[in-house]
């Protein structure tokens, strides 16, 4: 098997584009940038930009394309939006219609892309750190749960935060804090810490993306805000048609993470 921390960002999308990877990302390319998808069609551009632009912890923009365009200009010049993403979904009315590792044959001329900042893009300064990613090590997607926290309105989008959650030990918490908000561009700091139930969370081993891990004694849940929250926008919005990634399948980048910090 090929070693995926070994590879360029070009050369893992090209492996991607082919085929040869369908897997989440979390873990390739340490040190670069990973980002999340949204596709719309135009008319539904604005009220998207507005949403992402209200509620930046779980919607920080990375880039949008031109109307119509499969191709980036800033994070990863030579993507295929349509083609380099190991897996995405299609939902049509807030339901998902599909699950497609292309979906070229679905482009429109309408369509706009954006590209959100990923928490995987963090990981591996937690690692550097001396942290482990749980879900790393047993091999799964990261947890994702939907919360109770409401995101600010705007246009025709609307819905709940979707946080991904992280077991920490608690003398490692401070240090997670703190790695995390230098980087806002990818989420930033934790949104909640502790008790699940306090943001709407009943059990986390029923997560609503995503896989449950184990969290040992002396260890505490943390949670930050994911850009998997349009995709629950987008459920209780119900707009006709939106593309996304699968959740834990993102868009490698060419930007690496040092470059975010601030």
């Amino acid at each position: 098997m090929t070693d995926m921390t070994n590879l360029t960002p070009a050369q893992v999308r090209e492996l991607i584009r082919r085929g040869k990877i369908t897997t989440p990302t979390s873990g390739m390319c340490p040190g670069f940038a990973q980002a999340n998808l949204v596709v719309l069609p135009k008319n539904l551009a604005y009220d998207f930009l507005l949403f992402a632009q209200r509620n930046p912890k779980p919607c920080p923009i990375l880039e949008v394309s031109d109307v119509g365009s499969r191709e980036l200009k800033k994070i990863a010049p030579g993507a295929d939006i349509a083609r380099d993403i190991p897996k995405y979904r299609v939902y049509e009315n807030g339901v998902m219609t599909g699950e497609y590792t292309d979906v070229s044959h679905l482009w429109r001329d309408d369509l706009v892309s954006f590209l959100i900042g990923c928490s995987f893009s963090f990981e591996s300064e937690l690692i550097e750190a001396g942290i482990e990613m749980r879900h790393n090590t047993m091999g799964r997607n990261v947890p994702m749960y939907i919360t109770n926290l409401p995101c600010e309105p705007a246009g025709v989008f609307h819905g709940n935060m979707v946080v991904s959650m992280r077991p920490i030990p608690y003398d490692q918490v401070v240090k997670a804090v703190t790695v995390t908000a230098a980087i806002p561009s990818v989420h930033g700091a934790p949104v909640h810490i502790g008790d699940p139930k306090a943001i709407g969370i009943e059990d986390l081993s029923r997560t609503d993306f995503g896989d449950p891990v184990d969290i040992y004694p002396g260890e505490v849940p943390v949670f930050w805000a994911c850009g998997v929250t349009p995709q629950s926008a987008v459920m209780a919005s119900k707009p006709p048609f939106v593309i996304t990634h699968a959740p834990g399948h993102m868009l490698i980048t060419d930007v690496k993470n040092v470059s975010l910090k601030g």
